[in-house]
């Protein structure tokens, strides 16, 4: 572009770092961007607030903490090289193992150079006048860039602890969201978990094996499947290598992303005697290969959900040895509705001698004692205490920085009544600005999401660029358009279930912040056909205009 001068950037008069794109957040989303704006001859910085690279992965490090996509799915695809030159360790990838991929992956590709850890975020903010966004640090640093991308990611904003009082415990306490580097030790040790969700369900089980004693504080329980991870072992990466263009295609074509085939086969097109085995081959599949591989209507059937969810009760009857305590761990909403984590041996934990479950439904948490915890009826004392209570996800991300747009309208006022997009990446009324895993875009295994979205997002760069443009903005009826599209698409399931259980993918779990369809449920797959249509329909929707007289087609060769 004409104001770039060199593969760095280059600063102004002003002191300000100039840049063809800033990009916020080095996880999966700002390292795959990061390649993509090198392939488009831009100069880019991606502003990290951790140390290393990772995204939430480099957070939430807590013990236990995985994937719950397989390895060969939960990876870049833009390289066969890259593909071909990995062995991934375990099927469902520990935390530790993910960043040790993210890390391989940057060097590989010398992008550390072209990354600033250590370096939050404040604000982003449109100079209409100039047709730039100035991005600002917590250190008073400052940026200059045409596009301003954010891929800092669904859940990075926790949910900080609400309870009064936790300045007074005189133990120690810690969020999964910040888990510190260094080790913690409990042993000999009473540890309290508040929470219940993905989360808890992984940090349980590896507490439990050192602690004197593991009280898990539950609201809401949740369908926990088994995760049956494994080791891979050479001749199964081999394997998998070999067929990664199998993987890729079915990753394109699945409803979440995954390297699974859809189950063609209904509910009520099989006998009860059918329809139970079915389910337990799909739960010795481990995953989401239950929701995924055992019938194709779990998700607008009632019927079909209702003996899926029964299924899973008995098995959790079954596995835990207490009535009363499985009972309790026993949902009462429809399968899925919730997000549904996959666990290695949650429900089993609770036929240790030393793991309670206390039932804070009735029953909830007042304040956090000098000794530890107090609910309405009780006291329980602890010397650590976690708290496991999710994230302000999807829109938290930008909603807690001062992003602005034209005429100085902020995101979250832009929001109030709900995430407004189109194609869940752009927003009218903040041009050139592109979110990466952003509201309405799919839930679903999100480096494929990326790796579609970011080919969009590079597709309209290059055609601002080539058509001699400075500026891409969405369209207000287009966004509109889109979010009529969410509602009906959540409106054709059970999903609408999930505003009564606090789903956090509806916005819902968060005192005070208004709930709305913060996600696209038409399906991966339907997701990126979307996208390809878009850009063969020369990106309806979209407005790309000529704002300053340094705009012209460029004539440079980029890739």
């Amino acid at each position: 572009m004409s104001d770039r001068t060199n593969n760095h950037g280059r600063a102004n008069g002003a002191g300000d770092q100039v840049y063809d794109m800033v990009i916020i957040g080095a996880g999966f989303g700002g390292v795959r961007m990061l390649h993509e704006a090198r392939q488009l001859g831009l100069t880019a910085k991606v502003l990290e607030a951790g140390s290393d690279v990772g995204g939430t992965w480099y957070w939430n490090r807590y013990p236990g903490a995985r994937t719950d996509s397989e390895a060969w799915a939960y990876c870049f695809f833009f390289d066969k090289q890259l593909m071909e030159s990995y062995d991934w360790p375990e099927r469902m990838p520990s935390w530790d193992q993910v960043l040790d991929y993210m890390s391989y992956v940057v060097d590989r590709f010398d992008m550390r150079k072209d990354i600033q850890f250590d370096t939050r975020v404040k604000s982003a903010i449109y100079d209409e006048g100039a047709n730039r966004w100035q991005i600002t640090t917590m250190a008073g640093e400052t940026f200059e860039c045409i596009h301003f991308v954010s891929a800092a990611g669904l859940l990075h904003i926790a949910y900080e602890p609400p309870f009064k009082g936790l300045e007074t415990f005189k133990g120690e306490w810690y969020m999964t969201s910040r888990w510190p580097k260094e080790e913690v030790e409990f042993r000999r040790k009473r540890v309290g978990i508040v929470g219940s969700g993905s989360t808890a369900v992984q940090i349980l089980p590896i507490v439990a094996q050192l602690a004197d004693h593991v009280s898990m504080f539950q609201r809401t329980p949740n369908y926990v499947t088994p995760g049956r991870n494994h080791p891979i072992g050479k001749e199964q990466m081999r394997a998998i290598k070999d067929n990664y263009p199998a993987i890729v295609e079915q990753c394109q074509r699945q409803v979440f992303g995954f390297p699974m085939e859809p189950a063609n086969r209904l509910f009520s097109n099989v006998t009860p005697e059918e329809a139970h085995r079915v389910f337990e081959r799909g739960w010795e599949a481990g995953g989401f290969r239950f929701l995924f591989e055992t019938f194709d209507d779990l998700l607008v059937n009632q019927e079909a959900n209702d003996a899926a969810a029964e299924f899973i009760r008995n098995k959790i009857r079954a596995i835990v040895k207490d009535p009363t305590t499985a009972e309790l761990l026993c949902p009462n909403y429809s399968f899925a509705v919730k997000r549904p984590p996959t666990g290695n041996f949650f429900y089993e934990a609770f036929n240790r001698d030393n793991v309670s479950l206390l039932d804070i439904k009735n029953d909830p948490i007042t304040e956090i004692t000098p000794n530890g915890i107090k609910t309405e009826g009780r006291e329980f004392e602890f010397d650590i205490i976690i708290f496991a209570l999710g994230f302000d996800a999807v829109t938290g991300a930008l909603t807690h920085m001062d992003v602005r747009g034209r005429d100085g309208m902020t995101i979250k006022d832009k929001w109030d009544a709900g995430p407004r997009t189109h194609l869940g990446i752009s927003v009218d009324g903040f041009p050139n600005m592109y979110i990466i895993s952003g509201p309405q875009a799919p839930f679903a295994n999100i480096p494929i999401i990326i790796e579609n979205s970011v080919s969009w997002i590079g597709e309209a760069i290059k055609t601002t660029m080539d058509g001699g443009y400075d500026m891409c903005e969405a369209e207000p009826e287009a966004v509109q358009k889109w979010a009529d599209h969410m509602q009906a698409m959540l409106d054709l399931t059970l999903l609408t279930e999930g505003y009564d259980v606090n789903a956090w993918y509806l916005g819902a779990n968060i005192p005070g912040k208004k709930p709305a369809v913060l996600f696209y449920f038409g399906g991966a797959g339907a997701y990126f056909d979307e996208l390809r249509d878009n850009i063969a329909q020369n990106f309806e929707g979209f407005a790309f205009k000529r704002q300053g007289s340094h705009a012209q087609p460029r004539s440079i060769a980029v890739g």
